[in-house]
């Protein structure tokens, strides 16, 4: 990467007095993370050690079909989606952990101490350079919704997504055409960036940070010289507050929690399942299973983890598949397949034929070509 521009390293929190640096470091968020899963885990110990709550079971029978029935049978109204990498792997999009296709496993070229430095953020802060570089082989508008972003467009289509807790920072959620509204990005995402000096904290949009990774560019602000960060979180920072705000409004009054995608390891977003009620139906799609409950506490009879195979199970279902394979699968049982299908279809040419023709204004003019669909996601409504 280019470094004739770069202006010298500085700290970036000079010049900041105490009081700034000490309103931008809230650590309110993590601290609220820690309590809450104290509190959850209190929550399921007393409730099932007294017997409190209902454990209802809602579903037929613990299947696709299942949850297929109850979908259509008008009892469903609030859906509530969480999704992590492997809703995109379909677009080329690589997860984090799979054993030689992962992310982690293909950082080497980048002569990091240990792979997750890269999203480590005071390695960030003093080696900016290989995340920048990563960024722009997996950068946004690289890549179209999959068929897994298009179910959830069609969930939101018929009334039926309350909202999507999503760990990805790709932006794919907001190409397929969720908007603000229907989206907890949990883990941040590409589609603002910051300043990261506590002082300044001036906001960039996608197509600037765009032009300056493509350019082989530090982003710097224009402002005060700081490095200029995609709003993802980094281990060490905290979660967007939002998360923790919308999460005690949107699990209590979810109908259907379907998981797809995730290995369910990282908290605080793995412990989510355990927030909708005891009678809330679990799906997740997956090409394992992921989130059950630790065996020790199962026996015992709490803890807020899956159960797909015990005597006890009641609510929770696994269906072992791709994503996509698992969306078109309860598409085709809720009599939506051709739509989702037609979808998807109408959606990757429209992205085509935007890419195309920003393709032909940049060639004419000389200017390095951007890619198409990031930015032809739709505007962001105001937040929730």
């Amino acid at each position: 990467m280019s470094k004739a521009s770069e202006p010298p390293m500085r700290d970036e929190e000079e010049d900041c007095t105490p009081e700034q640096q000490n309103q931008s470091g809230d650590s309110s968020g993590e601290e609220e993370a820690s309590g809450e899963v104290e509190m959850d885990f209190l929550r399921n110990l007393f409730s099932s050690t007294l017997g409190l709550g209902s454990s209802e079971k809602v579903l037929e029978d613990l299947t696709l079909e299942g949850v297929a029935r109850y979908i259509q049978s008008g009892k469903c109204k609030n859906i509530v989606c969480m999704v992590g990498a492997g809703i995109s792997t379909s677009a080329g999009i690589p997860d984090f952990r799979s054993p030689g296709t992962g992310l982690y496993a293909n950082l080497q070229k980048y002569n990091l101490p240990y792979p997750e430095a890269i999203f480590q953020i005071e390695y960030f802060k003093k080696h900016p350079e290989p995340f920048f570089a990563l960024a722009k082989e997996l950068y946004p508008g690289q890549f179209k919704p999959t068929v897994c972003h298009y179910f959830m467009k069609l969930l939101k289509d018929k009334g039926l997504l309350w909202r999507c807790y999503s760990q990805n920072i790709d932006t794919l959620e907001r190409v397929a055409g969720l908007q603000g509204g229907d989206l907890i990005e949990a883990h941040g995402t590409f589609y603002t960036s910051h300043c990261i000096s506590f002082c300044c904290r001036k906001e960039y949009n996608l197509d600037w940070m765009k032009e300056k990774i493509f350019s082989e560019d530090i982003p710097r602000c224009d402002k005060c010289s700081s490095l200029v960060k995609p709003d993802i979180v980094f281990f060490g920072e905290n979660l967007p507050v939002r998360f923790f705000t919308s999460m005690k409004m949107d699990f209590p009054r979810c109908d259907l929690l379907i998981v797809m995608g995730t290995s369910l390891q990282v908290q605080p977003f793995a412990g989510l399942v355990g927030r909708v009620s005891k009678s809330c139906p679990r799906l997740l799609i997956n090409m394992e299973k992921a989130g059950e409950a630790d065996p020790l506490f199962g026996m015992l009879g709490f803890g807020g983890g899956m159960d797909f195979d015990s005597d006890k199970a009641y609510r929770d279902v696994a269906h072992i598949s791709t994503c996509d394979d698992g969306c078109l699968a309860l598409a085709e049982l809720l009599g939506w397949k051709a739509e989702l299908e037609e979808m998807v279809k109408q959606e990757h040419a429209r992205i085509d034929s935007q890419d195309q023709k920003e393709k032909a204004g940049t060639s004419g003019k000389g200017a390095a070509t951007k890619p198409g669909p990031a930015s032809v996601a739709p505007e962001t409504k105001k937040e929730e």
